[in-house]
């Protein structure tokens, strides 16, 4: 045993020597990086090498699963609470000045480039020639004018989006919003053999593109700390943030739990809430909220050990996941990021860039941070609230006649007889926004769809109707068009189904 002992200590000292030498490697190239910035970017670049620089040495400390398995445990029933009973509570006479104490925060730091289109994300048209961005600011716009109210929208950027929404914010200028941006941090991609990074100087563009990376939206509190921003809004006297992903179409602000959050009815203000919804089979993958040594803390299907995975996904031990729809107290985030309390689990993202180097990006994702402030909370909300577009498939849902569009808001047509949303699978000839686009003559009537599956090369004509399962199999060579007029309902087409006019 002794020897045993003696063996593994030998071991853990020489794994600190490594790591100890891995760290020092890390800040010589650092410190070569930051020699080439040029004056007025000097400041800027020192604060991003130094986050990376505290994320790196978390990185080399950690080792394994972030999570004991046996630790994990369901949350206590007070600490979700139902929708239906924050909604219970009505809302007080004065919501205009509970509102006034609020900021929408969105997520814009990432591309367009899943679904084929350059430059940011939030740019991508959704409804009636709306991009993400208008429908934001609309929906804002529509509350400050309904309420007389000042509720500003903050955008986080990344160094990837931040010059083209600045050009665009301009066409805003007249809207009744104030809309303020700050950028995440800007963080070196790690070669994956010999853990250092893999740029040369600062910058990023032409051949350096593929050297830099936006560190997660986990990176929001330093950032937006760092921004000077966070201290302007508490003095003007804000007090809560709602933060979501502009993709999210359903995350709009709720008054409800606004109120919750300024009037609590134990009288003790919630410093983080968490808005959570029942999982489906599509969600399995999703964070979930765990109570774990006496906190609330998200867990996430990286931090699970290999042998709990399938438990992890199970819908009926785990029911719920996180929305990323997340209300957060100010004055706490200040609080934290000065005592640099906040802790966050790393994610290592693996990927490999397009010339075949393998790399890793350390990231860190917003929700995570739950289980640093005091007195959190998650709200179990209606699956309406959770609908992000992520693919084309998103896309055809969210144009079609399963929603209707007003003041930025979609709300699901009453005419759809249930409140599930169809499960819909476009192939990948549908990937790219202008193929999809270029395949629908008009968006297929959907309120009756149960489920649609389409693969290989295949066009729907004008005012086509789908209904319960549709299935549409173009095999390799072949080409479907659906006519004009069409109501498929349960049914499976495949082969090499043309229609030609005479």
């Amino acid at each position: 045993d002794l020897r045993k002992a003696m063996s593994q200590a030998g071991t853990s000292q020489f794994q600190e020597v490594i790591r100890q030498e891995l760290e020092y490697s890390m800040k010589v190239e650092l410190d070569k990086i930051l020699a080439t910035a040029p004056s007025n970017e000097l400041a800027h670049t020192k604060k991003d090498l130094e986050g990376f620089k505290k994320l790196f040495h978390r990185f080399l400390q950690e080792k394994g699963p972030s999570v004991d398995w046996e630790k994990i445990q369901r949350p206590p029933e007070d600490s979700i609470q139902p929708y239906e009973k924050i909604k219970a509570r009505g809302l007080p006479d004065n919501i205009a000045s509970v509102l006034n104490k609020l900021v929408v925060v969105k997520l814009n730091g990432g591309l367009g480039t899943s679904m084929g289109c350059k430059g940011p994300k939030s740019l991508i048209g959704v409804r009636n020639e709306n991009t993400f961005l208008d429908l934001t600011v609309q929906q804002i716009e529509h509350l400050n004018k309904s309420y007389n109210t000042d509720v500003p929208l903050v955008l986080m950027n990344s160094f990837n989006t931040d010059e083209d929404t600045k050009k665009i914010l301009q066409k805003y200028s007249l809207s009744r919003v104030k809309i303020y941006t700050f950028n995440q941090s800007r963080y070196p991609r790690i070669n994956k053999e010999t853990l250092l990074p893999i740029a040369k100087d600062v910058s990023y563009s032409g051949e350096n593109t593929e050297c830099w990376y936006p560190p997660g939206h986990g990176d929001i509190y330093a950032s937006f700390y760092n921004s000077g921003l966070l201290d302007n809004l508490i003095a003007e006297g804000k007090e809560y943030i709602f933060v979501s992903n502009i993709d999210n179409l359903g995350a709009t602000v709720d008054l409800y739990i606004l109120n919750h959050l300024m009037n609590p009815p134990n009288g003790k203000r919630c410093e983080f809430v968490m808005e959570v919804t029942n999982k489906t089979r599509a969600d399995v993958k999703g964070g979930t909220l765990t109570q774990y040594e006496n906190k609330l803390r998200l867990v996430e299907i990286a931090q699970v050990p290999k042998a709990h995975v399938d438990e992890f996904k199970s819908v009926s031990k785990f029911k719920i996941f996180n929305t990323n729809n997340l209300w957060i107290a100010l004055s706490a985030i200040k609080r934290l990021q000065e005592k640099n309390a906040i802790d966050m689990e790393i994610i290592v993202n693996p990927k490999t860039l397009d010339g075949g180097l393998n790399i890793i990006q350390l990231e860190t994702a917003v929700g995570a941070a739950i289980k640093s402030f005091e007195n959190s909370l998650g709200i179990n909300v209606p699956r309406s609230r959770f609908l992000p577009v992520k693919t084309t498939s998103d896309l055809l849902l969210v144009m079609s006649n399963l929603y209707s569009l007003n003041a930025g808001s979609l709300t699901m047509s009453e005419k759809r007889e249930f409140p599930t949303v169809p499960l819909v699978k476009l192939g990948s000839s549908f990937t790219k926004v202008q193929d999809y686009l270029r395949r629908f003559e008009s968006i297929p009537d959907l309120l009756e769809l149960d489920h649609l599956t389409v693969s290989g090369d295949v066009t729907f004509g004008k005012n086509v109707s789908l209904k319960g399962t549709v299935i549409i199999i173009a095999n390799h060579g072949d080409r479907i068009d659906i006519p004009a007029g069409a109501v498929l309902e349960n049914k499976i087409v495949s082969g090499n189904l043309r229609i030609l006019d005479h």
